[in-house]
């Protein structure tokens, strides 16, 4: 009798508390609802923290000491291999690859700010691919947001590698700014207007170290002697307008994106006894990316997206061969690339998709003198996927990769590769929902 007295009169105790605070005068908690709404309440403050792993197994039709020195010419500066987040890029070998860990961290910092971190990790490094805050509260729907993340440029480049809709980045993508994308430290100050129909429109101020496309590192020869000074930051700046609107079942997403900058970027030329080159210019890259998402039910649907990337780059080569001797000329690049894939969701578990991939133009003019270099690189992909919960996938994917060639022997000669990708990516923890 007892101990259904004492479980009574606990259980009466939130009533009691409830109805003291309408009589009464409710404390600060009861005010604004219950203590756990708070944004003072402490629970608010332990971060959700969650892991991602990927690894994959390569099969590939060329050995892996030839395909490490292939590239896309003049799209690429530097060939195969190079560091992504400070590692070997993903599905980079063949046989068994430790393509990346994540680990992630976000929490509100309080009412007004929320504070978000990625960690990357390899075997034998860990490095930060973000950190930043971002603004909760702004009025006349702007929204700050500032430290080191992925700029708002296009579709693809704001995903992380997991919310690829493949297993590996797009030509263009790549090509212009890199596995990494472009992640940069800055600032990025967005506006949502006020209207029915959802239009965006953001801007950033950005230190431009990208070494695909930008840089600001100072450029030495083999004495070294400065050939282009150090840029004073910011050295890039990004701009871009999205919308979004549906038409029954169908949501249409779109955007145009300009990134216009600095560039200093040096590919060994102050390395003695070695061919190198290095360029000190400026970049222009616009952009524009369209996504169709047609809902054929709750959990069913197909998905079209693409993008077209242009990039003009203007400015002075300095190249020198194994003698040290260093000769400059006026370089002009105009490139473009694009991407389009259809990925269809047809049950709760399974995805397929195919991906068409093509490096376009490449007109680079050296002295007013055009080099005559490949154009019209494809790749054509193929995936399907298995998804047993949220937390896991399983994806097989097909590459016909044309995109590729030997440049050793003096005129780049193609090479096709066969590549058949075998994907494994697992998360645990607390681990926020995707954007559309």
């Amino acid at each position: 009798m007892k101990k259904i007295l004492f479980l009574a009169i606990i259980m009466a105790l939130p009533f009691a508390t409830a109805l003291r605070g309408e009589n009464e005068g409710a404390p600060f908690e009861a005010e604004s609802g219950d203590a756990s709404d708070s944004p003072f309440n402490q629970s608010k403050f332990v971060p959700d923290i969650s892991l991602m792993l990927d690894g994959s197994y390569v099969f590939r039709n060329t050995r892996n000491a030839v395909y490490e020195m292939l590239e896309s010419p003049e799209f690429t500066l530097t060939p195969g291999g190079e560091s992504w987040h400070g590692h070997e890029e993903p599905h980079l070998r063949n046989g068994f690859n430790f393509n990346y860990a994540e680990i992630s961290f976000y929490s509100m910092v309080d009412p007004y700010l929320e504070l978000f971190a990625v960690c990357s990790l390899s075997e034998e490094h860990f490095g930060l691919e973000e950190a930043h805050f971002t603004t909760r509260s702004f009025p006349l729907g702007l929204q700050l947001r500032a430290g080191k993340f992925l700029s708002g440029f296009g579709r693809i480049n704001e995903q992380h590698a997991h919310n690829w809709d493949f297993a590996d980045q797009t030509l263009v993508n790549n090509a212009f700014f890199g596995e990494d994308g472009l992640s940069e430290v800055g600032v990025r100050l967005t506006w949502v207007a006020p209207t029915d129909l959802y239009l965006m429109l953001g801007g950033e101020a950005l230190q431009g170290t990208n070494g695909r496309s930008f840089g600001n590192a100072k450029i030495l020869n083999v004495k070294g002697t400065p050939v282009a000074n150090v840029g004073n930051g910011p050295n890039l700046g990004v701009a871009y307008l999205k919308t979004s609107f549906d038409i029954g079942e169908l949501t249409v997403l779109a955007g145009a994106s300009a990134a216009i900058g600095k560039a200093r970027i040096n590919h060994g030329l102050d390395l003695a006894g070695k061919s190198g080159a290095a360029f000190a210019g400026d970049t222009r890259v616009l952009g524009g990316d369209i996504t169709l998402k047609y809902m054929i039910d709750s959990l069913r649907y197909v998905s079209f997206q693409g993008e077209y990337l242009f990039r003009h780059m203007e400015g002075r080569r300095f190249s020198n061969d194994a003698s040290d001797e260093m000769t400059r000329s006026d370089m002009d690049k105009r490139q473009s690339g694009l991407y389009a894939q259809l990925t269809s969701k047809f049950s709760p578990r399974w995805r397929c998709g195919a991906r068409y991939d093509l490096l376009w133009k490449n007109r680079v003019r050296e002295n007013g003198v055009d080099e005559g270099l490949p154009e019209n690189m494809p790749r054509y992909s193929g995936m399907l996927e298995f998804n047993p919960t949220e937390f896991s996938r399983f994806r097989l994917q097909y590459n016909f990769d044309a995109s590729k060639y030997n440049c050793e022997s003096g005129a780049p000669e193609r090479k096709i590769n066969h590549e058949v990708i075998i994907q494994a990516n697992l998360a645990i923890g607390a681990h926020g929902a995707h954007s559309f």
